[in-house]
């Protein structure tokens, strides 16, 4: 296959798309277009390893340059301005047009701001690029009292990896616990206490009215909706993204709180797919299309677009799975859990270590795991492989993960006749 290939947009989905084509075999040009001007990286790191120091820019780059050299992937860095269906071109802001036989969009999702008072003063940041990494990072140095308004996975990172740099952090979130829209009552527990035995202040149930400044155009003070001012050197804001449509919506594709897409994610264009944070998709697990931001979610959606692209003609059911490092903790969530209607915890949660299995009508439908990866990974085979589980077997005496995947997976010997 000759075709032109252009993946506009180079995070973690486009640039495995990128580099499935190759994988499989694509002949073709393939050209991946960025606006950053840097090698494409990981995410994960900005809000952890990376912000603390203990990671250089050269431990971020998902590939090193040498790679597209040696697989013929043509880099270029630019502001995608607009995409011409019928002439099939994408134009850059500096006018070059690229031609293209398949479009693939992985535009991402861009952090969403507080449409507050005093919004717009110094020192108040959000964190998606190596760029805002950075610029976080020079802005901790002298900050003695950091807020975080969110407490999603990059609020809670971020207010970990402030903490552990030996700032005093206090964590804004407007609904009644952390993690509130990806994990269950008691996984929130945990990290609720977490997060305050290392010396985080988190006020829940609080919103953010203004924030207001020193007189000099920086952020001095955060002021909730019940009034209370907090000092503020440094806020970040955490109150998660929103997806990058702006370019498909002007192009006349179908967009409804992202890229719509079908499931082998095509647009509504046949010759344009859409992969990772801003695509909307249908999924077996879920009962109406979703959009994931997720590593594993925008690394399989460019390998399924890849073969899809090259010949195969398989749908996407890969099964969702997370995590976030916070101090020496891990949570691990595999599956989708928003619709589940009851749980079984296994291990103890005011511990250090345990798992949720969420069950909705009977069925698993995710486990939460926290400092138990082995649990993690039997969840993960349980869930692909449609092994039945229900409470009432998880919440037997002695009950393991680990042991029922085994009792469901190992070969029976047959009784001699």
């Amino acid at each position: 296959m000759n075709a032109r290939i252009v993946v506009l947009g180079a995070g973690q989905a486009g640039q495995q798309t990128a580099a499935s084509l190759r994988e499989h075999g694509h002949q073709g040009t393939v050209t991946l277009i960025g606006d950053e001007g840097v090698l494409p990286y990981e995410r994960p790191p900005l809000s952890k390893a990376y912000l603390k120091g203990e990671a250089d820019e050269a431990r971020l780059w998902l590939r090193p340059e040498t790679f597209y050299e040696r697989n013929a992937i043509e880099r270029v860095t630019g502001t995608a301005v607009a995409i011409d269906r019928t002439a099939r071109t994408v134009r850059l802001g500096d006018g070059t047009l690229h031609s293209y036989d398949h479009l693939v969009l992985a535009t991402g999702a861009r952090p969403r701001t507080l449409p507050v008072p005093g919004s717009d003063l110094h020192g108040i940041r959000t964190l998606r690029t190596l760029e805002d990494a950075d610029l976080l990072r020079k802005d901790l140095a002298g900050a003695a009292h950091v807020v975080v308004v969110g407490a999603g996975f990059i609020g809670l990172e971020f207010a970990a990896a402030a903490r552990e740099l030996g700032h005093g952090v206090t964590v804004v979130e407007y609904l009644d616990r952390p993690l509130a829209r990806v994990a269950s009552a008691p996984t929130a527990g945990h990290f609720t206490r977490l997060h305050r035995e290392r010396g985080n202040a988190l006020l829940l149930g609080q919103g953010v009215s203004a924030f207001h400044g020193d007189g000099e155009g920086r952020v001095a003070e955060v002021e909730l909706t019940d009034g209370r001012r907090l000092p503020a050197d440094l806020v970040l804001v955490g109150a998660g993204v929103t997806p990058c449509t702006e370019l498909a919506e002007a192009a006349g594709l179908a967009v409804a709180g992202g890229v719509v897409t079908d499931d082998r994610l095509l647009t509504s264009d046949s010759r344009i797919s859409a992969v990772g944070d801003c695509a909307v998709f249908p999924h077996p697990r879920a009962d109406a299309p979703l959009r994931i931001e997720s590593v594993q979610n925008a690394v399989d959606h460019a390998r399924l677009v890849a073969d899809r692209l090259t010949g195969g003609a398989r749908t996407y059911d890969d099964l969702p799975w997370f995590w976030s490092s916070q101090f020496t903790t891990t949570l691990q969530i595999a599956g989708l859990g928003h619709t589940a209607d009851s749980e079984v915890v296994l291990g103890d949660p005011d511990g250090g270590a345990f798992s949720v299995l969420l069950f909705r009508d009977g069925e698993l439908v995710a486990v939460e795991s926290v400092n138990r990866p082995a649990d993690h990974m039997s969840a993960r085979r349980i869930l692909t492989g449609g092994i039945p589980l229900t409470p009432w077997d998880a919440a037997t005496e002695g009950f393991t993960l680990r042991a029922h995947l085994k009792s469901h997976t190992t070969p029976r010997v047959p009784t001699p006749a």
